[in-house]
């Protein structure tokens, strides 16, 4: 195992303010949400408009609200890629008073996985696909093409920020960018304890129960639940994906005559949960196929 190394970088020159519009303007031409950030990479506070959550959205905008706003106070929600927005009041105040440039990986397509130390940066060289790498003040930004939620401290060290949240631009980076790998979605994903498997817990029902059945013995069903449960354990990548289509399979063919019972469910979703999916996950997967079927 490669042994980490410490870290220690030099920060430049704080930017003047012009130098950071114009900086802004180019990587918003590129199709990147921009957001000017105060000292200690953190967003401009609510302007006198919307303070005390008058305009409908929340502290720091976890969750924004129907606000019309054309200020900077709404975090990640206010990035954008208008250069007339970008330029003018009362952005080009905030400019005057910002430290650096923020952006919102998500709304550009892309998921930043933030490596706060060496430790960290040696994990990932070890664990992820390489792809377009950025230094930052303790660590790294790795860059990927492609969106998910956003996570902080899914291992030490590492937090991942795509929707719903904002980094700090700090470059082109090197290196050529990589598609975003099922091994970041998977840091997202709490992993059942090897000690204790999560047992299937939430009844669901299988089916209306009212059609006419045409499986001509028990074995038919207990064959096609055993595949099932095969092409789940074999997965190696896109799992959430295998879930869902594995779902919607048994579904189309078990689900509308009422021969699925708990029982068959609760194997499905034991197979599931054994490859790293949540008992919520699975939950989520078969209802979106039953819906997709209309059961």
């Amino acid at each position: 195992m490669t042994q980490p190394t410490t870290i220690r970088r030099v920060p430049g020159p704080q930017p003047r303010p012009a130098e950071l519009l114009r900086s802004a303007l180019a990587l918003a031409a590129t199709g990147v949400p921009v957001l000017p950030l105060q000292a200690g990479k953190m967003p401009f506070g609510n302007c006198h408009q919307c303070a005390h959550n008058a305009c409908g959205g929340r502290p720091n905008m976890k969750t924004p609200g129907p606000c019309h706003c054309s200020g900077v106070c709404h975090a990640w929600a206010a990035a954008t890629i208008d250069p007339t927005v970008i330029a003018s009041p009362p952005w080009a105040a905030a400019w005057r008073r910002a430290v650096c440039i923020g952006y919102h990986p998500g709304g550009a397509g892309l998921t930043v996985v933030d490596l706060d130390d060496a430790a960290a940066i040696g994990w990932a060289r070890e664990t992820l696909p390489a792809t377009r790498t950025v230094e930052t003040t303790r660590g790294e930004h790795w860059i990927y093409r492609g969106t998910m939620t956003s996570h902080n401290a899914v291992r030490p060290g590492v937090d991942i920020k795509s929707t719903m949240s904002y980094a700090r631009y700090l470059g082109p980076g090197t290196r050529t960018m990589a598609a975003l790998p099922d091994a970041v979605r998977a840091l997202a994903v709490k992993e059942p304890s090897p000690a204790r498997p999560v047992p299937y817990a939430v009844p669901m029902p299988a089916g209306a129960g009212n059609g006419d059945c045409p499986h001509r013995t028990p074995a038919y069903l207990a064959r096609g639940i055993a595949m099932a449960e095969q092409r789940i354990t074999a997965a190696s990548s896109a799992v959430h994906a295998t879930v869902y289509r594995t779902f919607l399979a048994v579904l189309s063919r078990h689900g509308r005559c009422g021969c699925l019972t708990d029982t068959h469910i609760a194997r499905l979703f034991t197979a599931a949960q054994a490859k790293g999916e949540t008992l919520r996950h699975c939950t989520d997967a078969w209802t979106n196929a039953r819906t997709t079927l209309g059961l």
